[in-house]
């Protein structure tokens, strides 16, 4: 079987996780932006110094740790302050990505999931052979959102509205998941695609921009 990376992405509360831990129970290896984001801004590491720089020393803790809601007070106060800590944070990501996802091919695992919410943004795609974004109705995302991290109505909105649209996502990708109905549903979509993907003769070209409801 072919080696393959497959770039996962998507809308926030379209059931992402959902499609990640599906991949990983059909044998995939799941590498997480979210966790190497996190280790990359840890103590005493080269993005951390370049945080610093950048933002000020309040945003260190006594104990010498990045304090996370300082510096998003001030990296989310301005699209210019958003875009230098984009600009700061997703080379250090990129590159810790492509070690795990190497590190994962000589483990012998032959498709890797690079589970990323900004993919695109950060230029994570570049990395993947396929791209694969999980959308679902706006309505969904809001009462799942709002569920999940037990915030207002007008705070679930703000997240909606600072993402790519629906659009942009369906362009990119090489296949789309409808993360809106059952659970279930989408862990069926998804076990399906992976089934495709471990076809010797995927083409990527020619299966470009089909969605789930196609039947890949």
């Amino acid at each position: 079987m072919k080696k393959i990376v497959i770039g996962l992405t998507g809308q926030t509360g379209a059931g992402k996780s959902t499609a990640a831990d599906t991949m990983r129970r059909c044998g995939c290896a799941v590498i997480d932006a979210d966790q190497i984001a996190r280790e990359v801004v840890c103590t005493g590491t080269a993005c951390l110094k370049m945080l610093v720089d950048a933002f000020g020393s309040e945003i260190i803790n006594i104990d010498g740790s990045l304090n996370r809601k300082c510096l998003a007070v001030k990296a989310f106060s301005s699209r210019d302050n958003t875009e230098l800590l984009n600009k700061i944070t997703h080379p250090f990501i990129l590159e810790l990505a492509e070690r795990r996802i190497d590190e994962a091919f000589n483990a012998d695992y032959n498709m890797i999931v690079f589970d990323a919410p900004q993919l695109f943004e950060s230029g994570g795609d570049k990395l993947c052979d396929v791209i694969v974004s999980v959308i679902a109705p706006e309505e969904c995302r809001l009462s799942r959102i709002i569920l999940r991290d037990n915030i207002t109505r007008n705070q679930a909105m703000r997240r909606i509205k600072a993402q790519l649209s629906e659009e942009f996502f369906i362009e990119r990708s090489d296949y789309v998941l409808d993360g809106g109905g059952e659970i279930s549903r989408l862990e069926i979509q998804t076990e399906s695609l992976i089934d495709l993907l471990k076809l010797s003769d995927y083409s990527v070209k020619e299966k470009k921009g089909r969605s789930c409801e196609e039947g890949f």
